[in-house]
């Protein structure tokens, strides 16, 4: 199993992402997801791979519908031939209320948009490896120009990781399509929605473009609870809720609650954050949901859990770094652990 680090602090400064990424390096992670909320994705994958050597990088992931496709090609290039062919490219969509009011940028079915956007990207490379002439056409996007001083050098590794985050059915189905990796949310990240919901959805998109499914990979992204002993493992289950709590009040993150049966939760959440009950918000996220949502062991025990549940339904799993230095040592054998035959 592939072992992915993640950047959970998503207000770390960008001058903290080498010492980061270089921790990871040494933890025997064999790659970062780098998120993008606060910080640019981009900059921050460039700084974790300009300060690593063996590292693979994904950003976890930049917001597509909000750049070009030419814009985002760019950056990608540049990184993968920076980095030897280290660098992944994850994208998402986003929410209709951030694309719009946020970004300013306008807003259209994400799925088959997004199986546009991932064309463009492909084309895009295709042209600057192969001197390919550039004729994407799409319903979303028409890329038809590329004058030989704008076409950068054909590079070393030019096939770079496509990577989507996937949440409903339709753009998990475009995963199935277009993607190289897939990266689960952690409020879908159980090993039985992975299984029962993922992957089918997955299969259908891989076999209609005519693709071998067990090429994709799956990262597993659980809130996983664990530390030195009891007590830290615990602490690390209550901070999962608190999150869950609040995340599962979106509607877009619905389908783990109803796959489980739990269908009404997402309303009743929804309906205490309308009237400003936050206090009352945590009991409706029930100790039987963590058990099934939230691995919990100690790190003597975290390995052996986590390749039990996910064996297959992942091939690759995202686990944060301790918070205590301190425990470096004993996290490292975690992560030996399932990187493991």
């Amino acid at each position: 199993m592939r072992v992915y680090a993640s950047v959970d602090d998503i207000h770390l400064p960008l001058g903290a992402y080498p010492a980061h990424a270089q921790r990871a390096e040494r933890l025997g992670f064999d790659g970062l997801i780098v998120p993008e909320a606060v910080n640019d994705g981009i900059l921050g994958s460039l700084l974790a791979l300009e300060h690593t050597e063996r590292l693979q990088v994904l950003t976890g992931v930049v917001v597509a519908f909000a750049r070009s496709p030419m814009l985002l090609a760019q950056d990608a290039w540049g990184l993968a031939g920076m980095s030897g062919g280290r660098f992944g490219l994850g994208v998402g969509p986003q929410v209709k209320g951030n694309v719009e009011k946020r970004f300013g940028m306008p807003w259209s079915a994400p799925a088959a948009r997004m199986r546009d956007y991932v064309g463009a990207l492909r084309a895009i490379f295709d042209c600057w490896q192969n001197g390919t002439p550039l004729r994407y056409e799409s319903e979303s996007y028409s890329l038809t120009r590329m004058q030989p001083f704008f076409s950068p050098a054909p590079i070393e590794h030019p096939e770079i990781p496509i990577v989507l985050g996937a949440i409903g059915p339709r753009m998990t189905a475009v995963a199935g399509e277009v993607a190289d990796k897939v990266v689960a949310h952690p409020t879908n990240s159980s090993p039985s929605y992975l299984r029962d919901a993922m992957a089918p959805k997955l299969e259908e998109g891989a076999r209609r473009a005519g693709r071998d499914p067990r090429a994709i990979e799956v990262i597993a992204n659980p809130m996983t609870a664990t530390g030195p002993g009891e007590a830290a493992a615990q602490a690390e289950r209550e901070a999962a809720r608190e999150v869950l709590t609040f995340t599962y009040s979106t509607p877009a993150y619905w389908a783990t609650l109803e796959h489980h049966g739990w269908g009404d939760v997402g309303p009743a959440l929804l309906e205490k954050t309308r009237s400003g009950d936050w206090a009352g918000m945590k009991s409706l996220v029930t100790d039987d949901m963590l058990d099934v949502l939230v691995p919990q062991a100690t790190y003597a025990g975290i390995a052996d859990l986590l390749r039990s549940r996910y064996a297959g339904a992942a091939t690759a799993i995202s686990l944060r770094m301790p918070k205590d230095a301190a425990d470096d040592e004993l996290f490292a054998e975690v992560v030996a652990a399932l990187r493991s035959p």
